[in-house]
Formats: structure tokens, C-alpha cells, sequence
């Protein structure tokens, strides 16, 4: 007699798929910036890196839908985007940009990635509860996320190959950049999740908003330089908040107050 098929088993592996995915194009990402010799392979390994930022995007949406979130589903969540987000990245910017800056640039890539790696560690006990079941993800989130991070690398090698240009040999800049985007990542600094978007109006202002602002810098500049604009948005948005949220705290407080300690925020 067959067995009959779990289903609630096989919807568990769904995710799990999808982050797997994701860990293989990190992975193939790195290899190809080891080997890396000209600006194609470069490019080539940039899109790998936004295809492991899809399958990450896609990954925790399919397990809430399924309703399969786990605490393994975190932890093996947080390992792809070490790989594809912190290692995938800072080898590709070091082949690209920093190799040129020797010892220096190696140590600015692994600043990087120990940034990303303190940040995932932080993000997993944020997310879980006291049984280690993941909680319900919030309207802001700790820190610049991984993939945010990896998503300004990568979109600045992505624009540079599309317009022939020459970014790499910026090495100062690049390693400002680099520095910068590690300071985010391990900074108590709240970036919105876009976890509560509702379809209404403020949404739909919001996406014509970005949309049409892209399109404009699209015009203005080159198409590839849209997600740089969309991704320095969403960081200046980020520390434009912080910033007025402390100064409305200490206005509310007073000069004499003293500073009420806040309860940490989901990851």
C-alpha cells in the first residue's frame, strides 16, 4: 500500500529550495570574481548576486504564505545571505577595485563581511522569541540589511560595465563606500522593511513616487544608474528618520531628562 505524501512536509521544503538557490549563486558569484580577469565576467557575477537577492526576496514570502516559518528557516536564511550578501560581494569589489589597494583593500573587504556576519548574528536572536520561534517581522529593521548592502556594490559594478566607465580605478571611493555601507550594517540605525504595506493610496503615491524618479535619473543619467538612485534613497531615507526621531525625542525630553532606554526593535 503507498504511503500517502505529507503535505505539510513538502510545503517545509519549498523555502528551504529558494534559499538554497540563493546560496548557489553567491557561490558561483565568488568563483567567477576569483577568476575574474575582465569587466563581462565581473558584470556577469554582479547579476548572479541579483538573482540570489530574488530568490531571497521570494523565499521568506513563500514560507509566510505556506505558513512553514521555523527557527531553522532563520538560521539557514541568515547563512545564504552571509554567502551571497557579505562573501559574494566583498570578493567581487575586492577583484574589481580593491585588489589595486593590496593588503589595505583585503582588509576592507573582510571589514565588510564581519560587519555583514555581526549583523546576521544580531538580526537572528532580534528575530527570535524566547522559544526560538521566529517572531512576526516589523515595520523597521536594526541596522542596513545584507542585501541592501551587497545591492550598492553590486549595482555600481552593474552601471559601471553598462556605460563603459572606468569606477574601479576610483579605489578611494570605492573604499569610503565600502567602509560607509559596513558601518550601516552593524549601526543601530532603523531602515524601514516595507513589511506593512497595505494596497492604498499612501502605497501607491510611494511606488509612483520611486517609479518616477527612477525613470527621471534613468533620463538624466543611464538606465543602470536606477538602482543606485532607488538604493542611495533608501539609505538616506534610513538616516533622515533616525535623525529626526532623536531630535523629536530630545525635544519632548528636555535638556535635563534622561535618556529613557529603548526596547530593541524586530529585526
Amino acid at each position: 500500500m503507498k504511503k500517502k505524501v505529507n503535505l505539510r512536509k513538502t510545503l517545509f521544503l519549498l523555502p528551504s529550495l529558494f534559499t538554497l538557490s540563493s546560496i548557489f549563486c553567491g557561490f558561483y558569484a565568488t568563483l567567477l570574481a576569483l577568476e575574474g580577469a575582465d569587466a563581462g565576467t565581473f558584470y556577469r557575477a554582479s547579476l548572479l548576486i541579483v538573482f540570489a537577492m530574488f530568490f531571497d526576496l521570494i523565499d521568506g514570502r513563500v514560507a509566510r504564505l505556506t505558513k512553514t516559518q521555523s527557527a531553522f528557516g532563520v538560521q539557514i536564511d541568515s547563512l545564504a545571505d552571509l554567502v551571497s550578501f557579505g562573501v559574494a560581494p566583498a570578493v567581487l569589489v575586492y577583484r574589481w577595485s580593491l585588489a589595486e589597494l593590496e593588503l589595505v583593500g583585503l582588509v576592507v573587504a573582510f571589514v565588510f563581511v564581519a560587519c555583514g556576519a555581526i549583523r546576521l548574528a544580531r538580526f537572528n536572536v532580534l528575530a527570535a522569541a524566547a522559544d526560538g520561534a521566529p517572531k512576526k517581522p516589523g515595520k523597521y529593521i536594526v541596522g542596513l540589511p545584507t542585501p541592501g548592502a551587497a545591492g550598492v556594490l553590486v549595482s555600481l559594478v552593474v552601471a559601471n560595465h553598462a556605460v563603459g566607465g572606468h569606477l574601479e580605478r576610483l579605489t578611494g571611493g570605492v573604499l569610503a563606500i565600502v567602509l560607509t555601507l559596513s558601518f550601516f550594517m552593524v549601526s543601530t540605525i532603523k531602515f524601514r522593511s516595507f513589511k506593512d504595506l497595505k494596497l492604498n493610496g499612501r502605497t501607491l503615491a510611494l511606488f509612483a513616487v520611486a517609479l518616477g524618479s527612477s525613470a527621471a535619473f534613468a533620463l538624466l543619467f543611464h538606465p543602470s544608474f536606477a538602482l543606485v538612485w532607488l538604493l542611495a534613497s533608501y539609505l538616506a531615507i534610513g538616516v533622515a528618520e533616525t535623525l529626526f526621531n532623536l531630535s523629536r525625542r530630545g525635544f519632548r525630553r528636555g535638556p535635563t531628562e534622561p535618556e529613557e532606554e529603548e526596547e530593541p526593535a524586530d529585526a
